[in-house]
């Protein structure tokens, strides 16, 4: 309601956030670090040292430096107040000179000083090394801007803009032309994001020629007649979102669109369908034995263990880490409690009771796609058939499952029909094939060949002719364009964060003094953390794995575990990284597949954040409480996976609201 005054902890968040915007300036005229000699010397990396994260110098030498110092010759002193506090050797590479990776704490000016094999100073660099707080700064201002002013895209455009100025400085005026020249423009660039959008676009095409061909409305009322109350749409969204488990982003771009329509007749609150979405597609992918997140999980279990010399098989590994993955499976438990049962609280039953007044979205929401338009409503004078989206959606689905298997199937020696039959591990098979196949390009693939299907459909029945189809076409496109922006923005922001070691920090700073039955707490802490400030699951997953495994280990080794506890917690800690992901993946308001679970449904995205949140809680909560704590000490994760259920149900019947078909 406009006039409304703000919370208290609202006021406190954007005064804090206006107080980092004014530093900004003044930490800007500080004195650059210049190299008081430096002989041709040049430092090319890092462009910002922080406290307590990993960094490597790289070093450019003058002409005759070139390779001379190979084996040892070279070495760099990091001082401070004129003391050495690091001292590293310097290796020859592509680049030039480079150090071993490793991190300093405190902050302050200090300076590089190169010196020859006899301790002579060859150059002296100076730098200012930066309070490693600094790193959780350009997530924190977007999700607190995001949620306290509800524009993502300015919320966005911030935190980029803040994380561009320190790493250029920190210079205001060079990080803001590098915040769009090399950091939203390296997002872009990125050949798997180009992929993505395309598959985003290229899906919004083929729903608009769906609608303007009246496919979605036959679908629609053939639906209708079995799915008559909000519970029964609610409950087929979650059914969907089970079957479509090879793949989340398709699962969300199918499944949202489809239903749409019907959950509105239905009077089924947008943010409803958008929670329902969300919490099935990447639990379900995360878990599934055939899916496009298995060759990266396996991948990841495989490399790390081959570097700590372990002989274990990667499959065998992340086979077990099934009923250790706590938070998706009881993410998709409470999916179902909620639909059943149409219970709901919160925020989220707040837009139900909306809802049933026939608002299936707030007053003054922004759905991030629009299919609305009188451009996409169906002509008039055809009837609906619902053969003209079902033969799309399930092309989709069909060449996505082939596009898996053709491109990964190499991969896997290219086996034929007759090797799968007589495949000791037919599973085996088919799971190494998916996992090595490339996903995005058989998504790409996929969404382009439903939309020209549609197309096909559409002129060869004579319901629109080319014109019209390609007007529906590019209708449909339209509406998926801020999704596209503001996925573009997230993916900027997770670059500035990788570039800054917020992963690496957060890590750091969570795993010292460790005790191995609480690692896989620690762990699912951490893993949360870091995906729900990067807003990617696999890159933490891609960042954790090779720490925690080592890590694990090496922790019960000190500690003196036997193999079978040991192991025990291995996977557990496993599990805990490729639960906590998804946890934070759920909650954050920069995470790609909530941006697409937004996008999918035409919800408002920080609406979504707002009312999935208590909902993801309460499924983390149960699961570390019931799950990895008392697994970790021996209980049977089978156990607190039937606990963690019936506490759910509880919480549900307990906390939860049934709303009336028609509430007032």
């Amino acid at each position: 309601m406009r006039g409304t005054p703000l919370p208290s902890w609202r006021w406190l968040s954007a005064g804090g956030i206006l107080i980092v915007l004014f530093l900004l300036p003044q930490l800007s005229r500080l004195p650059a670090a210049q190299a008081e000699f430096h002989n041709g010397w040049d430092r090319i990396a890092p462009r910002l040292v922080l406290g307590r994260v990993p960094t490597q110098f790289v070093f450019s030498p003058p002409p005759d430096k070139q390779r001379a110092g190979a084996g040892g010759e070279y070495r760099l002193l990091i001082q401070r107040g004129g003391e050495t506090v690091k001292e590293l050797p310097l290796e020859a590479s592509d680049e030039g000179y480079t150090t071993p990776e490793f991190q300093i704490g405190g902050w302050g000016h200090c300076e590089a000083v190169i010196v020859d094999a006899a301790g002579s100073p060859l150059a002296a660099i100076g730098f200012t090394l930066w309070p490693g707080l600094i790193t959780l700064l350009p997530p924190f201002i977007a999700i607190a801007m995001a949620l306290i002013t509800r524009q993502v895209l300015v919320s966005l455009l911030l935190g980029i803009w803040v994380g561009a100025v320190f790493i250029n400085g920190p210079d205001i005026f060079a990080g803001s032309l590098r915040a769009i020249d090399t950091t939203i423009v390296g997002a872009i660039a990125n050949s798997d994001h180009v992929k993505v959008l395309l598959f985003t676009l290229f899906l919004g095409g083929m729903v608009g020629v769906m609608s303007r061909s009246g496919g979605t409305l036959g679908i629609v009322q053939r639906l209708a007649r079995r799915a008559t109350t909000p519970r029964r749409g609610a409950l087929a969204a979650w059914f969907l979102g089970l079957l479509i488990f090879f793949d989340d982003y398709a699962n969300t771009i199918i499944i949202g669109p489809t239903l749409r329509p019907i959950t509105d007749r239905l009077k089924l609150s947008r943010e409803k369908l958008a929670y329902l979405v969300d919490a099935t597609a990447a639990p379900v992918a995360s878990i599934a034995l055939i899916s496009t997140w298995i060759g990266t999980e396996v991948g990841l279990i495989g490399d790390a263990l081959h570097d700590v010399g372990s002989e274990m098989d990667a499959y065998k590994v992340f086979l077990e880490t099934l009923p250790y993955r706590f938070y998706p499976i009881l993410a998709l438990v409470l999916g179902f409690l909620v639909a059943a049962t149409g219970r709901d609280w919160g925020p989220m039953l707040k837009a139900e009771i909306r809802a049933r007044t026939g608002q299936v979205l707030r007053p003054g929401a922004q759905p991030l796609a629009d299919f609305e338009s009188d451009a996409l409503r169906p002509k008039k004078e055809v009837a609906p058939r619902p053969i003209n989206a079902l033969l799309p959606i399930l092309a989709v689905v069909a060449a996505t499952l082939i596009g898996l298997w053709y491109t990964g199937s190499p991969a896997a020696g290219s086996p034929s029909l007759a090797d799968f039959f007589h495949h000791p591990q037919p599973h085996r098979l088919v799971g190494d094939i998916f996992g090595a196949a490339d996903s995005y390009s058989a998504l790409l693939w996929a969404s382009a060949l439903g939309g020209i299907l549609a197309l096909v459909l559409a002129w060869g029945q004579r319901i629109l002719d080319l014109g019209e189809g390609i007007s529906a076409w590019v209708g449909g496109l339209r509406g998926m364009l801020l999704a596209a922006i503001i996925l573009v923005l997230a993916w900027s922001l997770g670059d500035i964060c990788r570039e800054i070691g917020t992963s690496p920090y957060l890590v750091g700073l969570l795993s010292e003094h460790l005790n191995p039955h609480f690692l896989p707490l620690l762990i699912f802490i951490v893993a949360s953390l870091v995906s729900f400030a990067t807003g990617t699951s696999w890159g933490t997953m891609a960042i954790l794995i090779p720490v925690t495994i080592p890590l694990a280990i090496e922790t019960c080794r000190y500690h003196g575990f036997d193999p079978g506890p040991a192991h025990r917690i291995l996977l557990g800690s496993l599990s805990s990284i490729l639960a906590g992901a998804v946890f934070g993946d759920h909650c954050s308001p920069i995470s790609d597949t909530t941006v697409l679970s937004s996008l999918a449904t035409s919800c408002d995205h920080v609406d979504h954040v707002r009312t999935q949140l208590p909902y993801a809680l309460l499924a983390g909560f149960t699961g570390i409480v019931l799950g990895d704590l008392p697994s970790a000490f021996g209980m049977s994760p089978w156990w607190s996976l039937l606990l963690g259920a019936l506490a759910l149900t509880g919480f549900v019947f307990i906390l939860g609201r049934r709303v009336p078909a028609d509430s007032p």
